[in-house]
């Protein structure tokens, strides 16, 4: 099998991607990659020639969202309607850190 990745390749990468690996695990990963790296050869034999390169998959599709049209919203009587805990127009939820209670 050729060898496009060196285990010094896969140090290199494990380190900028902050990966801790093994000196097993650095071998165990570049025969990994290499063998990825060799399955992937058959893309290189397709003849290309005057194939103009896309980089979208469904072509020249530039925006398929809404316009965004502005709309009278709900008020804060009916954000709160729900709300098991309420004090002066704000949610009143169990606190998670410090003292407890409600904040």
């Amino acid at each position: 099998m050729t060898q496009y990745v060196s285990e010094d390749d896969v140090r290199k990468i494990a380190e900028y991607a902050r990966i801790g690996l093994t000196a097993e695990e650095v071998v165990e990963m570049t025969v990994d990659l290499n063998a990825i790296i060799e399955s992937l050869k058959p893309i290189t034999e397709y003849d290309l020639e005057g194939v103009t390169p896309t980089f979208h998959p469904i072509g020249d599709l530039s925006n398929v969202m809404r316009e965004d049209v502005e709309q009278e919203s709900f008020s804060q009587a009916v954000a709160l309607e729900n709300a098991p805990k309420q004090e002066e127009g704000c949610f009143l939820i169990p606190s998670i850190l410090g003292e407890g209670g409600d904040r």
